[in-house]
């Protein structure tokens, strides 16, 4: 026997999703649950793959399959498709095993023609009815199946309207509506050159193939990209018998939920029609009813599908979408799905139903997405406002923010200050800004990715932020961007939605972020299954503190260069870069040395009792110096003005050293501990004040901090056993000189491919490895993230040449590769070593599962994220044991 492709919905049952479909596996379960669905069978997924893989046709055997179920149904329902006297009609509608809803398509009424339109109207005594499902029909075939143009078929309607002189569908007569389905026909002819078809059974082939064909349709293609739901899985088609809601003032439709998917509460929600069929609802041709409002139009309907309602609830223990037609006061079940819900509801219905005894912690852990709870820590859009998108960027950081545009970094901070809420706008945001994104309420940029400055910093501080706009089109000059032909200027009011990506001319409303005992609840039950550690990348002591209330177990990553961008220290830095031997140098450094120590102290103090790994010194010199083309406008400027001729020999000084620091390439240049080799007071510098805040707050608080050194940019084992030897040598100077013994580690971050590859070699001077792999990304993938992203990675994704943006998600394949060989060989040569990742992709659910898989002691990641890694890392457990119980 050849591969069986159709499946009776006996025959089917829930688990079957992947073979059958989401909604063809629930009418089967309903089915078998002895709930009223109208007969039917489903087309395997697996046949839709096999017409792809065979150029678009039918593969072997499915058209006898189809004939057999068919004959099948018709047999049980004692109707027979196309049959003049008694008619069976039926549905064709898709169903993957993710629920895409919307995206793919479906035909009604199928089986109708001129010959068993009159049949339906004889069997039913109602000739209007029958012909207005026959028109609904043409309209609905020739839409997806033809590919004709929906609005034309409306101006037919429109048009038959006027010509009657009625207003709504439904008072045009039968006459009028067999009229109409003759405008219909000649619509499909004069734009395909094709006649309608009027074989039942043709017509059933041809709604088959074009649901098969909508799996590659572009919003269903979209909707997997954003959702990540792969390409190969393809949509099973469901062939039911029609029943019509349409059939007089005892029928009616509707959709229901069997609790409210907006905030959770275990209530009736939903919406119905008296005397409409099923699109009418989602359309919004019509003015829906309250679904609480149907137990006085139709009462015993209403009573049977309440029962049914908590029977599916209490089945699937789990919130149902449920769709459902009554036909002359008898109910049928036509769908049923886990429900769409807003995160509130979402976080509220797990709690709930664990306290209700119907499900447990951990399967209300692995219910909730942790995207969603991301959306919780954030304003949000209001779900029920209505705007137009200006333009689309990267989703850099989520939530949402209004306020007054502004173009450069001191209005946004004077504004700021002055309690006006603003937007900045840039075309990238470098760190000289820091001082206007700390008191912005969100930034824009027209350049760079999610892994840009303006990405990495928004998402540390709270703060939305789209990037990569490339549409908007900033002009500084004239305090201004335009987008396709609108222009938004300095202090106008635009809307911003980083969980989106979105931009909005005017003020969106806003709702507030929604943390409560329910999301406490979630996240307190994930901590008593996660085995991964949670660390925040924290580089203030308000990050730090932000990070611990949302339970952040230590800092990973503190960035000192961070600390050198603010207002106070920039002259200091610069005068440090600017010396012309190591004694000005050194008298530089011991003006930053005190204003370091401060900073320790504070975050040692804020993560009091927890481990602090801070990065020595990363990027190169040149970034902490102004901008060699401004500084060269500026020089010129005051050249042809005559200039303070002081003021010009010291720009010149400056120009000078920024044309000397220069790099082709930084980012592979002078930096990290390249650097500290190379001008090594910078680092003893720094080690100094770690140790020397580190004795402070011992003193202070009784208990030593939890010190972790970490060295960054190494590939080769050399330069940390160098770096090692002067980080030691100089807190051992440090502890002896104050008489007090504190334990600390000194480590590196793994951000190159060499020293993923040479870990067992690196690992002999180490007591811990973090993995940076925002940079371990770029440089194993060869792609500049700033470059890459919204350039020729959107394309990328687009065309499938990569399944997500490596820099969201890690590389499994390639960058997962070198992570994983680099635990091995660490691990192998040290069992002990602290092994984590610093990067972004710690707060990404897929890595962070990742990071659990391949044995990570940690993740870390900016505070918002925490309660999100938190949430993934119990998921990951969970889904571990399920791979346990499934090959057991």
């Amino acid at each position: 026997m050849g591969t069986k492709y159709v499946y009776d919905f006996s025959e089917g049952s829930r688990d079957m999703k992947k073979l059958l479909g989401g909604k063809g596996a629930n009418l089967a379960e309903m089915t078998n649950l002895g709930i009223p669905v109208p007969g039917g069978f489903t087309i395997s997924t697996e046949a839709c793959i096999a017409y792809g893989k065979n150029g678009n046709s039918f593969p072997d055997g499915l058209d006898e399959e189809v004939d057999s179920h068919l004959a099948g149904l018709e047999e049980r329902t004692g109707k027979k498709l196309g049959e003049p006297g008694n008619p069976l009609l039926v549905s064709v509608r898709s169903g993957a095993m993710f629920s895409m809803p919307g995206m793919m398509d479906t035909v009604l009424n199928l089986g109708l023609n001129d010959d068993s339109v009159l049949g339906l109207a004889a069997m039913t005594g109602d000739e209007r009815f029958a012909y207005d499902a026959y028109r609904r029909f043409i309209q609905m075939f020739g839409k997806v199946v033809m590919d004709v143009e929906g609005q034309l078929f409306e101006d037919a309607i429109t048009a038959r309207r006027e010509a009657a002189g009625v207003q709504f569908d439904h008072e045009l007569t039968p006459a009028q509506l067999a009229e109409l389905v003759d405008d219909f026909k000649a619509i499909l002819e004069k734009e395909t050159g094709r006649s309608f078809p009027d074989e039942p059974r043709e017509q059933l082939v041809l709604a088959i193939e074009a649901v098969f064909k909508s799996w590659g349709n572009p919003r269903a293609v979209t909707y997997r990209r954003h959702y990540n739901i792969s390409d190969d899985l393809g949509t099973a088609v469901n062939v039911q018998q029609m029943v019509f809601g349409n059939m007089g003032n005892d029928s009616g439709t509707g959709v229901a939920f069997t609790r409210n998917p907006s905030t959770g509460e275990k209530e009736i929600f939903g919406d119905y029609l008296i005397n409409a069929q099923g699109e009418d609802v989602v359309a919004g041709i019509r003015k829906t009813s309250k679904l609480a409002d149907m137990s006085s139009d139709l009462p015993e309907a209403y009573g049977k599908l309440t029962d049914v309602m908590k029977k599916l609830e209490q089945h699937y223990r789990e919130m149902e979408d449920i769709e459902f037609t009554i036909e002359k006061g008898e109910l049928y079940m036509l769908q049923t799905r886990d429900g769409k819900r807003t995160a509130a509801a979402a976080v509220k219905i797990a709690v709930d139903m664990v306290e209700e005894g119907l499900i447990t912690r951990e399967e209300a852990v692995a219910k909730v997405d942790p995207g969603q709870l991301d959306q919780l820590l954030h304003p949000m859009l209001d779900p029920d406002a209505s705007y137009d998108v200006l333009a689309s960027g990267l989703n850099a950081s989520p939530g949402a923010a209004v306020g007054k545009v502004v173009f450069d970094a001191d209005t946004a901070a004077a504004m700021g200050k002055a309690g006006e809420a603003v937007i900045l706008v840039r075309w990238e945001t470098s760190p000289d800004d820091i001082h206007g994104l700390i008191e912005a309420q969100g930034v824009l940029t027209s350049h760079g990715g999610v892994s840009s400055h303006a990405a990495v910093v928004a998402r540390g501080m709270g703060k939305p932020a789209v990037c990569g706009a490339e549409k908007i089109k900033i002009d500084d000059k004239q305090k201004q961007f335009s987008v396709n032909g609108t222009t938004v200027k300095e202090n106008d009011i635009i809307t911003i939605d980083g969980t989106t990506g979105n931009v909005i001319v005017g003020a969106v409303e806003l709702v507030p972020p929604q943390i409560n005992e329910n999301f406490e609840a979630i996240v307190g039950w994930a901590d008593e299954i996660r085995r991964l550690g949670v660390r925040t990348n924290a580089d203030t002591p308000e990050d730090a503190a932000k990070a611990r209330e949302f339970g952040a177990e230590g800092i990973g990553l503190c960035r000192t260069e961070h600390m050198f961008m603010e207002e106070d220290r920039l002259p200091i830095v610069r005068e440090m870069i600017m010396s012309e031997d190591d004694d000005e140098r050194r008298q530089a450094l011991d003006k930053l040395l005190p204003v370091q120590q401060g900073d320790f102290e504070g975050i040692f103090e804020a993560m009091h009792g927890l481990p602090v790994t801070i990065r020595l010194l990363d990027p190169p010199l040149h970034e902490f110096l102004p901008d060699y083309t401004e500084l060269m406008v500026e020089l010129e400027r005051l050249k042809n003005t005559g200039g303070d001729a002081a003021e010009i020999e010291r720009k010149e000084a400056v120009a000078a050293r920024v044309r000397a620091l220069r790099e082709m390439n930084p980012m592979l240049g002078t930096r990290g501990c390249r650097l500290g080799i190379q001008i090594p007071a910078i680092y003893e510098m720094q080690v100094r004040a770690i140790m020397q805040a580190a004795v402070a707050v011992q003193q202070k608080a009784g208990d030593a901090p939890l010190v972790e050194i970490m060295i960054p940019l190494v590939g080769f084992a050399e330069e940390l056993r160098i770096m090692r030897e002067l980080t030691v040598k100089t807190c051992e100077e440090v502890l002896e000189g104050a008489g007090v013994k504190i334990d600390y580690l000194v480590g590196t971050m793994i951000e190159l491919p060499r020293a993923a590859l040479t870990a067992g070699e690196i690992v002999d001077h180490a007591d811990f490895f973090s993995f940076g792999t925002n940079d371990l990304t770029q440089t194993t993938l060869g792609f500049s993230r700033d470059d890459a992203e919204g350039k020729f990675l959107t394309y990328y994704l687009e065309s499938g040449v990569v399944r997500s943006n490596p820099f969201e998600t890690i590389d499994v394949e390639g960058v997962g590769k070198l992570v994983e060989m680099a635990v091995k060989s660490s691990r192998g040569k040290k069992p002990g070593i602290k092994l984590g990742v610093c990067g972004e992709h710690g707060g990404e659910p897929a890595s962070v599962k990742f990071c659990h898989r391949v044995g990570l002691d940690y993740v870390s990641c900016s505070p918002f994220r925490v309660p999100l890694a938190r949430l993934a890392a119990a998921q990951a457990v969970l889904e571990e044991k399920e791979m346990v119980y499934s090959t057991a």
